[in-house]
């Protein structure tokens, strides 16, 4: 793994100060208390940019699928066509779990990755319950930006968002998603 900028700066301070003689410094010193604080530092910093990474990347994922399930449609789309594409992108996995049921012998318990897909597939019906965010394609601007995506988390703020409600019902709502927005 690279060293990151503040990491770096550390041991370029300190080999300047050293006057560019060999690296060895005693266990407990201050030079070496620095560099492990500036190396947990980048840690930190780096597990904090995965988290967030991986809570972003659901998202990333879902308007990727309405982009790709919008390749071949040329208008809006209406509010009954994005209810059964949502449906359809919750049932995504549907195959997957059941091969995964089937595999399993009787009696015994759930594989993680089983559990994992169900888990998953139970807090989307639940979404699409109380309303389930996706990006506005009911008209041709939407539509346009949509298909200009470059599928990159920085670059969904540039399009509209609505939650569309299983019973029905759609309303207009913000990114990045936030409760029930």
């Amino acid at each position: 793994m690279a060293t990151s900028k503040n990491l770096h700066k550390v041991q370029k301070q300190i080999s300047k100060k050293r006057g560019g003689k060999s690296n060895s410094l005693h266990e407990n010193s201050r030079d070496s208390q620095r560099l492990r604080r500036a190396g947990a530092r980048e840690d930190k910093i780096a597990k904090i940019a995965a988290a967030a990474s991986r809570a972003n990347q659901t998202y990333v994922e879902r308007v990727a699928f309405f982009k790709s399930a919008l390749k071949e449609v040329t208008t809006s789309m209406s509010e009954d066509e994005l209810r059964t594409l949502t449906t359809s992108y919750i049932a995504r996995d549907d195959e997957e779990l059941a091969a995964l049921k089937a595999q399993r012998r009787p009696g015994r318990p759930s594989s993680n990755q089983e559990d994992q897909l169900r888990h998953r597939v139970e807090a989307e019906q639940k979404e699409f319950q109380s309303g389930f965010w996706i990006p506005d394609t009911r008209d041709d601007e939407g539509l346009k930006k949509l298909r200009a995506w470059n599928e990159d988390w920085s670059s969904l703020n540039t399009l509209k968002y609505v939650r569309i409600g299983k019973e029905g019902g759609m309303r207009a709502s913000t990114f990045p998603p936030k409760g029930l927005s």
